[in-house]
């Protein structure tokens, strides 16, 4: 069982991953090459402990304990000392990225698991020509991991499958929940599927159909209350008298115009985008964007915790 964890880049992921590592009951190093980047990791961690304790969501454990177990690295050697897993949430830029993952290839243990949080480059672009490539694969967290569990796995095609199953064991060990990619693919799973929920949204503000926020009412209030605790293959399956068979016959016609009509790629041009700002801001204007980020959270936490309650009944 995995017991030491090494984060590489402590970003808004970052920081978010040594939450649900050190609640886990492992010991994490915290490693970022601006040392204002790891204090402000820090920072947010201590703060969000204590609502995330009330809440029962920190695996009963005491904020002071979970904080124990956080230990900031001075070098990224010093934080790969001993790891056996690393999860790297480093910038997204290729360049970078596969400079660092030469230098993880070469001061990271044989047999250490190096796992990359990038929401879309896929594993082979950074890890062909390092040392130990096997190692590697993406490990993609839905954003904040400590209150959304979702991870995809998406090994390249020379990933070692034990290197898989390790990562997947890791993360059960962590509370988080995994989908396993048989192969790479741009924008992996949940980002084609929101890419698919944007463009359709973009589209129907651009043509004038609806309002942006009526749209966001259309998901908040309707199908995400559905797809909070069920996908879209069984709501389809519970939504017709005789399952999926029935719901396709009766509904697939229909669906297939659509996307014939939806297979219309557009670009968010300037023009779109301006709109789609001023209709957000006059909803919540930019100085109050932090504050709503705090409440998405709030209410996060929350969906967590009747999550997992429901689980349990």
């Amino acid at each position: 069982m995995t017991t030491k964890i090494a984060l590489v880049g402590c970003g808004l992921v970052g920081r978010s991953w040594a939450i649900v590592f050190a609640r886990a009951g492992l010991d994490v190093a915290m490693y970022d090459p601006t040392p204002a980047s790891l204090d402000t990791a820090l920072d947010f961690v201590r703060g969000a402990l204590p609502p995330l304790a009330e809440l029962g969501l920190l695996n009963g454990h005491e904020p002071a304990e979970v904080m124990a177990r956080l230990r900031p690295a001075g070098s990224l050697a010093e934080a790969l000392d001993g790891a056996a897993y690393v999860q790297e949430s480093g910038p997204e830029r290729l360049p970078v990225k596969v400079e660092l993952y030469r230098e993880l290839g070469r001061l990271a243990g044989p047999d250490t698991v190096l796992a990359s949080s990038t929401s879309g480059l896929p594993a082979s672009s950074f890890s062909e020509g390092m040392e130990g490539r096997q190692r590697c694969l993406v490990a993609h967290p839905i954003n904040p991991p400590h209150l959304v569990p979702l991870v995809e796995i998406v090994p390249a095609p020379w990933t070692d499958p034990d290197v898989v199953a390790r990562t997947e064991a890791v993360m059960a060990q962590a509370g988080q929940v995994t989908i396993r990619l048989n192969r790479e693919i741009a924008g992996f799973v949940v980002n084609r599927i929101q890419s698919a929920v944007l463009g359709e949204a973009f589209r129907l503000v651009e043509d004038g159909i609806v309002s942006a926020a009526d749209v966001d009412l259309a998901m908040a209030e309707g199908l995400g209350m559905r797809w909070f605790f069920m996908g879209p293959f069984e709501t389809i399956d519970l939504n017709a008298q005789g399952g999926i068979y029935d719901y396709c016959e009766k509904l697939g016609p229909m669906y297939h115009d659509l996307a014939r009509e939806q297979a219309d790629p557009r670009k968010w041009h300037a023009g779109l985008v301006s709109e789609v700002e001023r209709q957000r801001r006059a909803a919540t204007p930019m100085e109050g964007l932090d504050e709503r980020k705090a409440w998405r959270d709030r209410y996060l936490a929350r969906l967590a915790q009747a999550k997992r309650a429901l689980s349990e009944t």
